[in-house]
């Protein structure tokens, strides 16, 4: 008994260990520099985008 329970003890742990691992693999934001200057992003495009048609979703009365 004592065996069993030190040995899911220790998958616990192996399996709590790389989630924790695991879960800092991802990058939460842009961590590089922009690759253009400020004024130039801020600048509006003189090219308007295509508006895309409001098409009505099952679920959108309940919000």
């Amino acid at each position: 008994m004592a065996r069993a329970l030190r040995s899911l003890f220790v998958t616990m742990g192996v399996m709590a260990a790389v989630s924790v691992v695991l879960s800092g693999c991802g990058r939460k934001a842009d961590l590089d520099p922009p690759n253009m200057p400020a004024a130039e992003q801020n600048k509006q495009s003189t090219k308007q985008e295509a508006t895309v048609p409001d098409d009505p979703f099952v679920l959108d009365p309940l919000l």
